[in-house]
């Protein structure tokens, strides 16, 4: 089979650079409290690969690099304690490959089911069943997340209908503000 040759800068659209990398821009709404943004996203969310149909989603907001046949990846980073509530992608898959600190994976509507991963250790958990993570280490954590299967995007996440009392104890309302940017508080068991 005949191969392609790549320039170096036509390369250069395909390297993206740790130190580059920028929060996404929905982490950056200033009317949400911290401590409600925890409950949802890592403390930082740095896009690393988005895609490349035009399709418009945060994840493409800042992504250097365009389209690697259908996936997204990010790279999540939290302080010790840190890291989203029970959650649920329902139509993609998402693998999470530890690349700093130690990790402890729930899954399940309840979390009852549980593991920690350290260093270079991979989950990956399919779509339709709830899942959290939070860093458990003593200093920062940091995870490649790969999204596959589908566009990744806010209306394909949906967390536990707990969760958004959570957000509403923070400060009431704060559960509407992120149902604007497409989230939904509606996963769980149908028994």
């Amino acid at each position: 089979m005949k191969t392609i040759r790549v320039s170096r800068e036509e390369m250069e659209d395909r390297i993206s650079r740790y130190a580059e990398l920028e929060a996404l821009p929905l982490q950056k709404k200033n009317d949400i409290p911290l401590a409600a943004q925890d409950l949802i996203y890592s403390r930082q969310l740095l896009s690393v690969i988005g895609h490349d149909d035009g399709t418009e989603t945060p994840i493409n907001a800042s992504a250097p690099i365009k389209g690697a046949a259908g996936i997204t990846m990010t790279h999540a980073v939290c302080p010790p304690g840190q890291g989203p509530s029970l959650h649920t992608h329902q139509k993609t898959y998402e693998t999470f490959t530890v690349l700093q600190g130690k990790f402890e994976f729930t899954w399940n509507d309840d979390g009852s089911e549980r593991v920690v991963l350290g260093a270079f250790d991979t989950i990956s958990v399919p779509p339709r069943v709830n899942r959290a993570f939070r860093s458990i280490g003593n200093e920062e954590g940091i995870l490649q997340v790969v999204i596959s299967g589908g566009v990744h995007d806010l209306d394909d996440i949906e967390f536990s209908p707990d969760v958004a009392k959570h957000l509403d104890a923070i400060e009431p309302g704060t559960t509407a503000k992120f149902e604007t940017i497409g989230l939904r508080f509606t996963a769980h068991d149908d028994g």
